[in-house]
């Protein structure tokens, strides 16, 4: 029997081929001298078949989460936070109490806490007077007098530890379009700070002096100032070096550009406006603590939006990793939290590290940090990798986000917008997990910071998300 003439002409002509997914195969052609081109294919989610059931189960959802995820993504595009004052956290930070202490990440009690988590409870209930040292503290914690919820559940955030106590002064910052707030800490500094979890008698006299002399200082020259548009200044960082997570030296310089001349106005002795400015000067992180808050108030104009896979908080507690959905409620999934890759300061190596703590990933989640480092390249001498690196972080995080920033830029990309909007659906079915830059702290109570780095968040809170959605939304006769 003869063969048709098309498959004669196969075998007679130029063989060209277009390879899929494993390039070893085109590799081999290649080396034969035929023409390949490789498409970098991969099955959806893997080739989970569980994850391809949900993805196509919200394919077909009750409800339209496309237009679910239109709104979400206008509302973290059009968010607009300002810097608006300074309060202590008892008057201003909703639900604060006396026996209330707030941290980073998803909910924890203190037997499951890690070291660091432990030293900065224990600095926290020292400073607040309710324990007189470590072993006070220690029982207080472990009595059940003490409530611990996470920064999250009271509109705030907190780097690394995230300890809030009632005392403490926060900065507040307001979502000028959607009139939401967020509230943040005032950033201590590097090293033996009480959010890397240290607690000696240095850590806590500086707590003092940030209460009673420092955000009475910075108030006032803010109130001589005006409300300070954290949008636009986070803008400019962008254009200037900083990501807004690990980077901050352009935006503490900016804040100190802005406050410097209604200081130096304010009836206080010149004593005391010379260590305020002194210590901005020397606190290059100084500013995260105002991108924190600024990030938190955006995202959570995004949060409870019925149908919509945008992913509104990522937080770690240095034992748990966790991710809340718009579509999904104040509901949190939850993994491990990871082990840091990075970079060391002198005398620390990674059997020194504890694992993954701070909701200072809620940069990320927001569009900068970990994905701005394009914008960043320096960023790399505090976490390790290459500039090299920190541009292609950037551009992959486009591959799982429905947005670019209207707002934030980055120069090295031709002024493209910073990838806005993590879509739970695309990390899965992509199987590409956000890129998050951190700092590391000690594993054991009272030692503090030891380096910086690079971390993987776990991949089955995410499939755990998209299931839970899947269910949430299965259709039950078409969409409505």
């Amino acid at each position: 029997m003869n063969a048709p003439k098309p498959v004669l002409d196969l075998f007679s002509s130029e063989l060209r081929v277009v390879n899929f997914g494993l390039e070893s195969f085109g590799e081999t052609l290649a080396g034969l001298g035929v023409p390949v081109v490789q498409v970098d294919w991969r099955p959806p989610a893997g080739g989970d078949v569980a994850m391809i059931a949900a993805l196509d189960s919200i394919k077909n959802a009750r409800i339209d989460v496309e237009a679910a995820n239109a709104l979400a993504v206008e509302r973290i595009l059009k968010g607009k936070p300002v810097l608006v004052g300074i309060g202590m956290a008892r008057d201003v930070v909703p639900g604060m109490r006396p026996n209330l202490v707030l941290h980073a990440g998803p909910p924890i009690v203190w037997d499951r806490m890690c070291g660091p988590m432990r030293g900065a409870v224990i600095g926290g209930l020292i400073y607040e007077g309710l324990a007189k040292d470590r072993s006070e503290a220690e029982k207080l914690a472990a009595s059940g007098k003490i409530d611990f919820e996470p920064c999250h559940h009271h509109a705030a955030v907190g780097p690394m530890a995230g300890v809030m106590t009632s005392r403490m002064p926060v900065w507040i910052i307001e979502n000028e379009t959607y009139g939401n707030r967020a509230y943040a800490t005032l950033n201590e500094g590097l090293g033996k700070v009480l959010r890397y979890g240290a607690f000696s008698e240095e850590v806590l006299e500086r707590l003092r002096w940030m209460e009673t002399d420092l955000a009475p200082v910075l108030a006032k020259a803010l109130e001589r100032h005006g409300p300070i548009d954290m949008r636009s200044t986070i803008a400019q960082v962008l254009q200037m070096g900083d990501e807004g997570h690990n980077r901050n030296r352009a935006g503490t310089s900016i804040i100190i550009r802005e406050l410097a001349p209604h200081l130096v106005m304010l009836d206080e002795s010149r004593e005391k406006i010379s260590k305020v400015l002194s210590f901005m000067n020397a606190n290059d992180h100084f500013f995260l603590n105002l991108t924190m808050p600024s990030a938190k108030s955006v995202v959570d104009a995004a949060r409870g939006i019925e149908g919509s896979t945008v992913i509104i908080a990522m937080a770690r507690n240095g034992t748990d990793f966790g991710i809340q959905i718009s579509g999904l409620g104040d509901r949190w999934f939850i993994g491990p939290a990871g082990i840091v890759n990075g970079l060391y300061l002198p005398g620390f190596k990674a059997e020194d590290a504890a694992p993954d703590i701070g909701d200072s990933v809620i940069t990320e989640t927001s569009g900068i940090g970990g994905f701005a480092m394009a914008a960043a390249p320096a960023i790399v001498k505090f976490v390790g990798g290459s500039p090299a690196d920190a541009i292609a972080f950037t551009e992959r995080m486009y591959e799982i986000t429905l947005a670019e920033s209207e707002a934030y830029k980055i120069p090295a990309l031709d002024f493209r917008g910073t990838p806005t909007a993590i879509d739970l659906r695309l990390v899965v079915e992509k199987g590409i997990l956000p890129v998050i830059n951190t700092g590391i702290a000690h594993k054991d109570p009272g030692v503090g910071m030891v380096g910086a780095g690079l971390v993987k968040p776990p991949e089955n809170c995410y499939r755990d998300a998209l299931v839970a959605f899947a269910e949430k939304y299965a259709s039950t006769g078409g969409k409505r």
